[in-house]
C-alpha cells in the first residue's frame, strides 16, 4: 500500500513538474521584440536564474544591486489642455535602482547609454558585481535586460523572473520608487 501511495505520489510529482516546464517557452537566440508580457523562458544562458527565496536571501545580506526594468507608464498622447499628469508610483524591492524602459527588445542610443550609465553607477563600475534583473512575473523586459547587461561583459547577471510580484506573494515589502534620471532629466 505505502509502495503504491510513493509510486502515485512521484507519478503526480513528474507529470506536475514536467508540465510547468512544457508550459515555458524556449530561449530565443535573440531579444524578445514584442508581446513582453507572455510565459518567460526557464533559463537564460550565462545568468543564474533565481527563486524568490535565493533572491530574497541575497537582498537581506545585501551582496547584491537590484536593478528593476520595469516600463515606466507614459503619459496618454490625448489629455486635455491643462490636464495635469502625475505619474503611477512604482512600488520594487526596497533599495533597487529603477531603469524603467530598458528591457525592450532593442534600444534607442539614449537609452542604451542610460542603461549602461545607470549600472555603471550602481555597481561603481565593478562589472563582476552581483546585479539582480527583474520586473515582473512573466515579463521579457527582465530577460532581455539580463541578457543585454550580460553582453555588457558583466559576469555576475541574476536574473529573478518572479519579479516583484514573487516578492509581495512571499509578503516581502515593497517600496515606492523613482526612476533614476536620465542625463540632462533632474531628479524628482
Amino acid at each position: 500500500m505505502k509502495e503504491t501511495l510513493a509510486g502515485l505520489i512521484l507519478a503526480a510529482f513528474t507529470f506536475i513538474v514536467s508540465t510547468s516546464a512544457q508550459d515555458k517557452p524556449p530561449e530565443p537566440d535573440g531579444y524578445r521584440m514584442e508581446d513582453y508580457r507572455a510565459p518567460v523562458p526557464a533559463t537564460l544562458a550565462g545568468v543564474r536564474v533565481l527563486t524568490t527565496a535565493e533572491a530574497g536571501a541575497i537582498w537581506r545580506a545585501k551582496t547584491g544591486v537590484f536593478i528593476d526594468v520595469m516600463p515606466r507608464a507614459p503619459k496618454p498622447p490625448n489629455l486635455p489642455q491643462g490636464t495635469v499628469w502625475r505619474d503611477q508610483p512604482r512600488l520594487n524591492i526596497p533599495g533597487s535602482v529603477w531603469l524603467p524602459d530598458t528591457g525592450y527588445g532593442k534600444l534607442a542610443a539614449a537609452t542604451e547609454d542610460y542603461l549602461q550609465r545607470g549600472l555603471i553607477r550602481a555597481t561603481a563600475g565593478n562589472t563582476t558585481a552581483l546585479v539582480v534583473v527583474y520586473c515582473q512575473a512573466d515579463c521579457w523586459m527582465s530577460w532581455n535586460a539580463a541578457r543585454r547587461i550580460l553582453a555588457y561583459g558583466y559576469s555576475n547577471v541574476a536574473w529573478y523572473p518572479e519579479g516583484t510580484d514573487g516578492w509581495e506573494r512571499a509578503g516581502l515589502d515593497l517600496a515606492e520608487s523613482q526612476p533614476e534620471a536620465r542625463t540632462g532629466e533632474s531628479p524628482r
